[in-house]
């Protein structure tokens, strides 16, 4: 039965995902919006649902372990694995303001993160927490950048009302009923996954925490791997990338600051070194996208191979 409800749980990711971007590439539209900014808002809060739900609740009941490494280990396999497999799909086109703006902001997530979790270091206190107080100021950080994304979306139409083009019309409550199903589907689907993969892990001698580092944290971003490679086969590049950059806005910003706003989260000091990695794969990112403006196939083989490289290690670490 478990092996039965985890193929429906990827079949209705699958599906899912094909739904939820045919009808937000349909809303961008509509809109007359750029697909990235639909990509970075409504497809990457979307998909990082499951990423959410894992981290309240694990906050709500003091786990600070799970709440700060699903994040962290998400954001990790986003940019290596997830970027990587979308890139070998379909290399992805990188637009200027992407480098010089978006990716910017995800390296001051990860940035602000690894600052904020050094209070022996850099306050000599006894224990690394992040707090209530630095939970709402990361909720602040989200705040401007949900303002520069909106402002963003302003500029973006008010171009497009300037040089109209030719639009498919497809009614809008379809496209809304069409992204609303597929979301549903996929953080349904991904709940199957990420429960029933846990029983067979689990049944199979893996410990507890070695399945929250690996199985948890890559299945609470199974939405944005299935999402971005559908993009990718849809030619919808622009979505496939917004979303990964948002999701890990998103991840730390939002997702860490409300949990920690929850409650305080202390810091386990093995997390310090996932911490780095998620900073040195975030300025690599960067410096990929500015070869031609592009994350062409190898470079996306290269990424993959990091996060293989890196859960290698983190399986002998524990």
């Amino acid at each position: 039965m478990t092996y039965l409800l985890l193929l429906v749980g990827f079949a209705l990711l699958i599906k899912g995902a094909d739904y939820f971007v045919e009808g937000a590439s349909k809303i961008a539209q509509s809109l007359r919006v750029s697909p990235l900014l639909i990509g970075l808002t409504i497809v990457a809060f979307g998909t990082s649902a499951p990423e959410a739900s894992v981290s309240f609740i694990a906050a709500f009941e003091g786990n600070s372990d799970v709440a700060i490494g699903n994040v962290v280990g998400s954001n990790i396999f986003n940019i290596t694995f997830i970027l990587g497999v979308t890139a070998l799909v379909f290399p992805l086109i990188v637009q200027s303001d992407t480098i010089r703006k978006e990716i910017p902001f995800a390296l001051l997530g990860a940035v602000s993160l690894l600052v904020l979790i050094s209070d022996i270091q850099l306050q000599s206190s006894n224990t690394n927490m992040i707090t209530r107080t630095e939970g709402i100021l990361l909720l602040l950080f989200f705040a401007i950048f949900l303002y520069y994304v909106f402002e963003m979306a302003r500029n973006n139409r008010a171009q497009a009302e300037e040089n109209p083009t030719d639009i498919e019309n497809t009614p809008k409550m379809k496209n809304a009923i069409l992204t609303i199903g597929g979301l549903a589907a996929i953080i349904f689907g991904g709940n199957l996954v990420v429960e029933n993969s846990i029983q067979i892990a689990l049944s199979l001698g893996m410990s507890e925490t070695l399945v929250g580092l690996t199985i948890v944290a890559v299945g609470t971003s199974l939405p944005e791997l299935v999402t971005s490679i559908t993009a990718a086969l849809k030619k919808q590049t622009e979505i496939a990338l917004g979303n990964i950059i948002g999701s890990n806005i998103f991840n730390i910003f939002f997702i860490l600051g409300t949990s920690a706003t929850i409650h305080p989260l202390a810091v386990d000091s093995k997390i310090f070194l996932d911490v780095w990695v998620m900073i040195f794969v975030t300025i690599l990112l960067m410096i990929l996208v500015r070869t031609q403006y592009k994350i062409s196939k190898i470079e996306g083989a290269i990424l993959a191979i990091l996060y293989i490289i890196y859960v290698i290690f983190i399986i002998f670490r524990n």
